[in-house]
């Protein structure tokens, strides 16, 4: 692997662990509680895991930095839904209780400075 690719690689995580703390902080502020963040299995990852309420939300970022690329949401695809899926799933058989679940989406779009930021709640649902 290059030398360019893994400073690419890096700072992508870099951006992207910026991003979801600051996805965290705006859904603290709106009241939800964060139970983990970047919760990974075998199959999958979750962003964060929270509570709004009594119902469990497992929240999916996406970031777009350039828009000629499609949107956040945009690319949320059957595959990547079906990842989520499959987290969320072995998530919850780490629990004791099965409370009421939700999958939201939280798209930032745009160059920095020009971000536009989306909080899409039920952005789909298990039986997709």
């Amino acid at each position: 692997m290059s030398p360019n690719k893994v400073v690419r690689g890096k700072l992508a995580r870099l951006l992207g662990a910026d991003t979801e703390r600051r996805v965290e902080r705006l859904l603290r502020r709106a009241g939800l509680r964060c139970v983990v963040r970047n919760w990974r299995c075998k199959g999958g990852e979750l962003d964060l895991v929270m509570f709004d309420g009594d119902t469990l939300v497992f929240v999916e970022v996406r970031r777009r930095s350039r828009r000629d690329r499609g949107s956040g949401a945009e690319s949320l695809d059957a595959r990547k839904r079906s990842r989520l899926l499959l987290a969320a799933r072995r998530y919850l058989q780490t629990q004791r209780i099965q409370p009421p679940c939700r999958f939201d989406v939280v798209t930032i779009d745009g160059p920095e400075g020009q971000e536009e930021l989306r909080w899409i709640r039920s952005a789909f649902d298990a039986s997709y």
